[in-house]
């Protein structure tokens, strides 16, 4: 649970000022010279599902961090209701090494710990005290103990266990030290804690990332059941739309507010851009005919009246701004020489580190298959693929990788990159000049200024966009994607939807993402089917 910092900026609301539990009251943002969010309006009523939807780089994240006190607006302010208490999915929260997933998830109750303590103290405060102040402890000890009921703290083991299965922290290991965690594991694990909150309003940015489909649909159904209200940032779709009622969407800086699921929202927003596209090209007419009317007459004595006239009507003219275009970044995979028919063949394999984790099985993967492995998480789909590309040794088994194959490989956790996007590329590509470099990065959607920041101060959805760009520059007749769509945004997905399937070569695909891989996919391996 999160303590908000309140300020000259962000206030805290009086008794009965406004219904709502969230007022965003007219708040302009900017950053660089450019305008993040102009006089925007927000409110969140109790029981909303929020979706907060918008391109890439629009302002979805700032807009959370200045809700939440992370940052100050440049005007307007933020009004809680009083008493609240906010879950937020941070993916930075510090994991304390020695303690174990258990331990951790359990301090999502300590405000109920707390209170058991308090009671301990009361009934030793009991043993010397007044017989009117041993009732004022009994009575304090019903209410809380009532309290301790109602919230389902003697069944806190029981109710760990069921968030953490439904996130698949069971196949990690609920004994296991937080400081060992990969990157997917600690973010499923915060996940977790925010939901065993179960606070009153609950912030999520890209819940879904590391998630695989069962788990994906385990929270799907818990927000759907949520009562209380929720603020929600996702790239996934399907998911979306099945969980929210509300859309609030960021656009040229106008935060602008939807009744509705997601396709009501693309319904209702389309229509009114065709409105304001219709309205746009009307004013520009007319303004050309103004202006033309001026040029031909305002020399004329006799009707330089009506041009001046004209003039001033022009110069009063509120003009109506053409709507932004937003650039779809363009992925295209080169095909490299020639492979041979079988790429990649194993027999009687056995996927495992320490011990097994698959009974064996074989398998084989031919030339110019789009292949998708899928299964929940921890069932091996990662191990499976470094084993395949001789990463890791099999358990069990023996594999074979033609040497005919040149790879491309997109590895799915990548961190402490302090190269630049520019020399990450130029490290790997040489040859290329620099224009050459920067037009393959704007291609995959980054600006010149991301172009020259250290990768790993940018956000995973550009950071994953340069590794696909490497892609794009190399000819491989081979590429193995695992997890390439984790924080990509709707319009690069659809990009790299679109490369995967004009590509000729073979692909081996790890994807949670059934709207994703199943219309680019010639086969489908569900390696649950090999699980131990």
């Amino acid at each position: 649970m999160i303590k908000l910092c309140y300020n000259t900026k962000v206030v805290i609301s009086k008794k009965g000022e406004f219904m709502s539990l969230l007022n965003v009251v007219n708040v302009s943002h900017h950053f660089g010279g450019r305008e993040i969010l102009k006089n925007a309006n927000f409110r969140l009523l109790k029981g909303e599902h929020v979706g907060i939807v918008g391109a890439n780089g629009e302002g979805k994240s700032t807009f959370i961090n200045i809700i939440l006190g992370k940052e100050l607006p440049s005007e307007g302010k933020i009004e809680w209701a009083k008493h609240l208490d906010i879950g937020y999915l941070d993916q930075y929260s510090t994991l304390t090494k020695g303690k174990t997933i258990r331990e951790f998830l359990k301090e999502a109750f300590n405000h109920m710990f707390e209170m058991e303590e308090q009671i301990v103290k009361n009934y030793e405060e009991m043993a010397n005290c007044s017989d009117e102040r041993m009732q004022e402890l009994l009575d304090d000890i019903g209410e809380m103990q009532s309290m301790l009921e109602s919230s389902g703290f003697y069944m806190i083991d029981a109710k760990i266990d069921e968030v953490a299965n439904g996130l698949g922290l069971n196949f990690i290991g609920l004994d296991k030290d937080v400081s060992e965690l990969s990157g997917g594991e600690r973010a499923k694990v915060l996940l977790t804690k925010v939901l065993l909150q179960n606070p009153g309003i609950l912030i999520l940015d890209e819940p879904t990332n590391y998630l695989d489909e069962n788990h994906i649909n385990w929270l799907r159904n818990y927000l759907i059941n949520f009562e209380n209200a929720f603020i929600l940032v996702s790239h996934d779709i399907s998911f979306l739309n099945s969980v929210i009622n509300v859309v609030y969407h960021i656009d040229n800086a106008v935060l602008t507010r939807y009744t509705g699921n997601y396709e009501q929202f693309v319904a209702a927003y389309e229509m009114k851009k065709r409105q304001n596209d219709m309205a746009y090209e009307a004013q520009q007419r007319e303004i050309k005919q103004m202006e033309y009317f001026i040029a031909r007459n305002k020399a004329r004595v006799a009707t330089r009246g009506m041009a001046n006239s004209r003039q001033k009507k022009l110069d009063k003219m509120e003009r109506l701004d053409k709507g932004r275009v937003h650039i779809k970044p363009t992925f295209l995979f080169k095909e490299g020489r020639p492979s041979g028919k079988v790429l990649f063949r194993a027999e009687n394999l056995v996927l495992g580190y320490d011990k097994a984790i698959t009974k064996p099985f074989n398998i084989e993967i031919t030339k110019g298959e789009h292949l998708v492995i899928k299964g929940i998480n921890g069932v091996g789909k990662s191990t499976l693929i470094k084993t395949l590309l001789g990463i890791i040794k099999p358990y069990q088994g023996q594999v074979e990788m033609s040497s005919t194959i040149t790879l491309g490989y997109f590895e799915q956790e990548v961190e402490g990159n302090r190269n630049t996007p520019r020399d990450e590329i130029w490290d790997s590509f040489p040859t290329l000049n620099q224009g050459e470099v920067h037009a393959a990065l704007a291609a995959c959607g980054l600006t010149h200024e991301q172009i020259g920041s250290q990768i790993i101060t940018l956000s995973g959805k550009k950071e994953k966009k340069v590794r696909l760009c490497k892609l794009t520059i190399g000819e491989y007749n081979c590429l193995v994607l695992d997890e390439p769509t984790n924080h990509l945004d709707v319009l690069a997905k659809e990009s790299l939807q679109e490369a995967i399937k004009n590509y000729k070569g073979t692909i081996l695909l790890v994807c949670h993402e059934a709207d994703f891989y199943e219309n680019v996919a010639s086969r489908i391996i569900n390696l649950e089917d090999y699980a131990l």
